[in-house]
């Protein structure tokens, strides 16, 4: 999958440009199956437009903390199981193909092209069971641990 990146500036005029045009060279992969395209991330709130530094090349992690992070993956079918949960409010995009998310009760959701996720700090895991790549955009913006009994349910995975 190629996915082009454009990312916008401003000249030594203050004029709009282009800083950007290239189809990402940010990709990685945390296990088999999935093939994360990292597009862009910030620091801190609120985002500091006047930096000239990659926002993608700052991604060590799933999440930032104290900012956010822009990828998008591609899930194979069979993709390996990873049940995790992260310290964010994740706003996910489906683009194409389909996608079960298990929940830890044993419940499954599964999304199609143009449906949309907001993941609030659950375990979840993604399963593609059908035949064709699925592709998801995410943006994972950093957010306080869930509070249950007054206790913080750690991030893991």
């Amino acid at each position: 999958m190629n996915i082009r990146r454009v990312v916008t500036g401003h000249d030594g005029n203050g004029k709009a440009m282009v800083a950007i045009d290239e189809v990402t060279r940010d990709v990685v992969s945390y296990r088999p199956g999935a093939t994360i395209h990292n597009i862009w991330s910030t620091e801190k709130f609120p985002v500091d437009n006047t930096t000239t530094t990659d926002g993608a090349k700052e991604i060590t992690a799933t999440t930032r903390a104290g900012g956010a992070v822009f990828r998008v993956i591609e899930y194979a079918p069979g993709v390996a199981p990873r049940n995790h949960r992260t310290d964010s409010i994740d706003y996910a995009v489906v683009l194409s193909g389909e996608i079960d998310m298990e929940l830890d009760d044993n419940r499954v959701v599964t999304l199609r092209a143009g449906n949309v996720l907001v993941q609030r700090g659950t375990i979840h895991n993604w399963v593609n069971r059908s035949a064709a790549p699925c592709v998801v955009a995410f943006v994972l913006i950093d957010a306080h641990p869930y509070l249950h009994d007054g206790k913080p349910l750690a991030a893991h995975g």
